[in-house]
């Protein structure tokens, strides 16, 4: 049997997954797709394709379910304050 828990990438809430993470699946929580790479254990904005895994096909939207085979559910929750605070510096930024 699978058992895993995935915190979603939008709402942070936790989704008890009994079977694997399939393209239609969306987060019980705020409705957006849980197969895509925001969701996956190889997602990594700092490397080339925004992938771990070198040999996947380009995506262009990281939020949006795809067909990926390498997909792996994330493991951990979501860090807020972390995107919160990157946000804000980024405001503050580009304020005029």
């Amino acid at each position: 049997m699978y058992e895993a828990t995935l915190h979603c990438h939008a709402c942070g809430n936790a989704i008890e997954l009994i079977d694997k993470v399939k393209r239609a699946d969306t987060c019980e929580h705020c409705g957006v797709d849980l197969h895509c790479c925001k969701n996956c254990d190889f997602f990594d904005p700092n490397v080339h394709n925004q992938c771990r895994e070198s040999t996947t096909m380009w995506e262009p939207d990281k939020e949006k379910a795809n067909f990926c085979t390498y997909f792996i559910p994330r493991k951990g929750e979501v860090d807020r304050e972390n995107k919160t605070a990157a946000l804000s510096a980024l405001e503050s930024l580009f304020k005029k």
